[in-house]
């Protein structure tokens, strides 16, 4: 069993409080991505699995065992950084297998784990070869190789696909998600970027200024978030949220749509009415930015290429079903 559990985990720098009290389950062989922007904890919650932040109070158990005061190295877990961290003067394999060299682990074990490594990651023509001589990704794949060869009983990623481009994260996150598919272990992923989250988490952690904000499966905070930062912070583009007057409902407090839920016609029919102020025309779909008096901006998604010359009115019509309300930071019924 390769559990996580956190029990009223407290982290404070001085008299400064990071994380003021967190409870969290992270199930055997999940994969779990703790998702926030920059500065809400996420970073410093992985560091504190790992054992390289001190826990200012509570408890850590990994696999039923409180590991709260225990080294990094008795944890039974690998940590994969952003920066790669590979020694430039040495193979991919010995790269691979540096750290069973130093554990004095028999040559001829340590040879088959660093093959075993290189065949899941598709490094076995690789191997012989130096850092400079690699991509980006490939770099990343022996960073991940000197993890998986230790047979942790948790992975832990930060943030580990932001250094490479657009392109690469996208592969890189297929094969992530193929690796934990193969090996079938507990994985804790952290990231800023709600599309890696989405595509591939099986639990996300929703955190804001050290506090968890939803956690449950992808889909279930992108249909039913419950407070407006998570509907606001799950979702490319984000929900529209309004809020104040402009809600025009009591006892609301936010009101939200999805802008693939809303529909652009010409005619009258709408919830709303505004003027064209901008669309981006991205193949297969557009992006509308429309101005509407009393709520601002509304982004609305549509499918395919869809042209609309600026300063044209528009009614904007919200599909059923498609309302989130909130009221003091939780989510109504719609």
């Amino acid at each position: 069993m390769s559990e996580v559990i956190l029990k009223n985990v407290r982290k404070a720098y001085s008299a400064v409080e990071v994380i003021p009290n967190i409870n969290l389950t992270i199930p055997d062989g999940s994969f779990t991505v703790l998702v926030g922007p920059s500065g809400c904890g996420k970073s410093t919650l992985l560091r504190m699995i790992a054992g390289l932040e001190e826990v200012s109070d509570g408890q850590i158990l990994i696999g039923g065992q409180d590991v709260t005061g225990a080294e990094p190295s008795e944890r039974g877990i690998a940590m994969v950084f952003q920066s790669y961290a590979l020694y430039p003067h040495m193979t991919v394999a010995d790269n691979i297998g540096f750290g069973l060299k130093l554990a004095k682990m028999p040559q001829d074990e340590r040879e088959q784990r660093v093959r075993e490594a290189a065949d899941i990651l598709q490094l076995t023509q690789l191997l012989d070869r130096k850092p400079k001589q690699l991509s980006g990704g490939q770099r990343q794949r022996v960073a991940i190789g000197r993890a998986i060869v230790r047979k942790p009983k948790v992975f832990l990623f930060d943030e580990p696909l932001s250094n490479l481009d657009a392109a690469l994260r996208g592969q890189m996150r297929v094969e992530l998600s193929e690796l934990h598919d193969r090996l079938g272990a507990t994985m804790v992923y952290v990231t800023h970027d709600q599309v890696e989250a989405m595509t591939m988490a099986d639990q996300i952690v929703t955190l804001s200024k050290g506090i968890i904000e939803q956690v449950g499966s992808p889909m279930s905070l992108y249909e039913t978030p419950r407070t407006p930062f998570v509907a606001g912070f799950i979702g490319s583009p984000k929900m529209n949220l309004f809020s104040g007057e402009a809600v025009g409902e009591p006892g609301i407090d936010t009101f939200g749509v999805r802008p693939e839920h809303i529909d652009i016609t010409t005619g009258d029919d709408g919830r709303w009415r505004g003027k064209i102020r901008h669309s981006e025309l991205l193949g297969a779909e557009t992006i509308s930015h429309v101005e509407v008096a009393g709520l601002g901006t509304v982004v609305v998604r549509s499918e395919g290429a869809v042209r609309h010359t600026p300063g044209t009115e528009v009614s904007l019509a919200i599909r059923d079903g498609a309302e989130h309300r909130f009221s003091a930071g939780e989510r109504l019924a719609t």
